[in-house]
């Protein structure tokens, strides 16, 4: 008999919640073979085995919280026997079954009928039924099912969180004395909401961009890019640049090269604060934020200094395909100096980008906008312009260093081929 405990997984992360069991109480287990999925604020990690045998008993549900070194279940020698709880039903549950018309599932089967359960016994549903429950915060033990097995399907769900919420008068109507009550919130007036829990990664980012403006004396200043001759230079060479390297050329490139060169030249914006030092660090692995479904991540490309441009547009590929899938390990978001983030490609003409702790710096990208632009004193020609940012925290970055930096970034990107010679 032994214990499957959440393992030591990196020095920030002390604790993480249980998003799906892979294996169930009965099923043989092999030393090594992963037996749940554990989401923490950064990464989601499956946990292993450390030995073989069955599965005796879950100490965890889905959605349950656990620290670092918490038993999470406890496996045992022997043949594998079927579960206890309701979950072994034989046949599963098939999530492509088609909903009824409402007309005809109130001839067959007059009202949903929630099945009791016995007091601490977790409910029979679908993994997809979890999960929805899960991301829209309902008790599952609430929901009732047409299935005569009691089992729960993502559609008695989908059903449950569309009802309205049901009035609750007596909390309200009963008389108190004292303070006068707190207003009534939405969900208790009759009005329609939807409540969702936060996933433990939304969660840590509110928490940290909560630190940042409160720790940091961030302030922001902006320039604008003429990116005429990068699109000219990327057009001329983006056919045999993909030809060469099996890759594509795009702007992000250009623009960590570009900030490497100027953080060379500005080292106070490639540092942070640790106590009342200042840690100036002499290497550049860059952050680039990528967007996904469950919030913002920030994978670092190391050594962006030794690195070429089809080097550097390979790395940042192979992390968002990896972000987007959910498979970034710790290592690929750790230990980054400088961030960029391109809020240009949702459309955005101009955004202040909060700095991603503990560094001192970050610049954000806008789109790409034709705007007319005075060549001389007689000339106004169209030119596509992009706004840039740059977000610094102002205790050790003055705003000559900051201003120093963009304007660096600025004239590299408008004269390309001056980027052959930083590289």
């Amino acid at each position: 008999m032994a214990e499957i405990k959440v393992p030591e997984l990196a020095e920030s992360i002390t604790e993480g919640t249980i998003a799906q069991w892979l294996k169930k109480p009965g099923d043989y287990v092999e030393k090594g073979e992963s037996v749940c999925e554990l989401e923490t604020d950064k990464v989601n990690v499956e946990i292993m085995a450390e030995e073989s045998g069955v599965l005796q008993q879950l100490l965890a549900n889905e959605g349950d919280t656990v620290a670092v070194g918490q038993a999470i279940a406890i496996i045992g020698a022997g043949a594998a026997s079927a579960p206890a709880a309701p979950e072994a039903a034989p046949q599963p549950v098939d999530e492509t079954e088609t909903v009824m018309p409402a007309d005809r599932a109130e001839q067959q089967t007059p009202q949903p009928v929630a099945v009791a359960q016995a007091p601490g016994q977790r409910p029979v549903a679908s993994p997809a039924a979890r999960k929805m429950a899960r991301e829209k915060g309902i008790d599952l033990t609430q929901v009732p099912t047409v299935d005569p097995l009691g089992r729960v399907r993502k559609q008695d769900v989908a059903s449950f969180a569309a009802q309205p919420a049901a009035p609750q008068p007596a909390p309200t109507a009963a008389p108190v004395s004292g303070p006068a009550p707190a207003p009534v919130p939405a969900a208790e007036s009759g009005k329609p909401v939807i409540r969702e829990k936060m996933s433990r990664r939304r969660q840590t980012i509110a928490k940290r961009l909560l630190e940042v403006t409160q720790t940091t004396a961030m302030l922001t200043t902006f320039n604008e890019i003429d990116m005429s001759a990068v699109i000219n230079l990327r057009k001329r060479k983006k056919d045999k640049f993909f030809e060469e390297h099996d890759v594509r050329l795009g702007f992000m490139s250009f623009f960590v090269k570009a900030a490497v060169a100027a953080l060379k030249k500005y080292p106070y914006v490639n540092a942070e604060i640790q106590g009342d030092e200042i840690l100036l660090k002499k290497y550049y692995d860059i952050g680039v934020a990528v967007s996904t479904d469950e919030g913002l991540v920030v994978p670092v490309v190391r050594d962006c200094d030794r690195k070429n441009f089809a080097e550097i547009e390979r790395d940042i590929a192979e992390l968002a395909a990896k972000a987007r899938s959910n498979k970034l390990s710790l290592a690929d978001l750790q230990g980054g100096t400088f961030t960029i983030t391109n809020g240009g490609v949702f459309g955005s003409l101009l955004s202040t980008p909060l700095l991603n702790g503990p560094q001192v710096g970050i610049l954000g990208m806008h789109s790409i906008k034709l705007r007319p632009v005075a060549i001389d004193e007689e000339r106004i020609e169209n030119r596509p312009m992009m706004y840039v940012a740059l977000s610094y925290d102002h205790r050790i970055i003055d705003g000559k260093e900051a201003v120093g930096f963009l304007k660096t970034v600025k004239d590299l990107i408008e004269n390309p081929e001056d980027l052959l010679l930083e590289s």
